[in-house]
């Protein structure tokens, strides 16, 4: 099997896209959604403090154990559905409102396994799968200034010599 030479710095993102401690997580999950990323950075200056990602977020989201019981409404319960299912869906809404204000710093992971721009593409596969995460900071001098994603790799194989 071939050997790759390919270095980090080859196949990162430059200057990723970031946010705070202290942006919510509403704000988090719009900048992720708007750049097509999974996670983010979490940056104090150009420190990386931590990492948000989609399962940061999703888990946030109580979800209670599935019913596995047949429940058919009587005459007059079809008449109590519709208000049941009105504040079920205002409970929801409260939730996802409350979800939205928390903060980043109160969900996100840390301390954050980050690599080096002249580390080895294989060190950083290794990396990711040791620590069972999809992206990594790139860090220099204690600076974020790259981010590097398992799709990354895999384009940066692809296109390797």
């Amino acid at each position: 099997m071939k050997v790759f030479r390919m270095k980090v710095e080859e196949i990162m993102t430059l200057e990723p896209v970031t946010v705070t401690p202290r942006s919510t997580v509403r704000e988090a999950a719009a900048v992720m959604k708007k750049n097509h990323v999974g996670g983010l950075p979490v940056v104090e200056g150009d420190q990386v403090v931590g990492m948000i990602t989609d399962s940061d977020v999703i888990s946030l989201l109580k979800t209670g154990d599935l019913s596995h019981d047949l429940w058919l409404p009587s005459p007059l319960e079809i008449i109590e559905v519709p208000v049941r299912e009105f504040i079920n869906w205002e409970h929801t809404k409260k939730a996802l409102s409350d979800i939205g204000s928390t903060l980043v710093g109160e969900v996100m992971s840390h301390p954050v396994a980050t690599i080096a721009p002249v580390a080895e593409i294989e060190e950083a596969a290794t990396t990711m799968l040791s620590k069972k995460v999809n992206r990594l900071p790139v860090v220099e001098n204690g600076r974020l200034i790259g981010i590097v994603t398992r799709a990354d790799i895999v384009e940066g194989i692809a296109r390797g010599e």
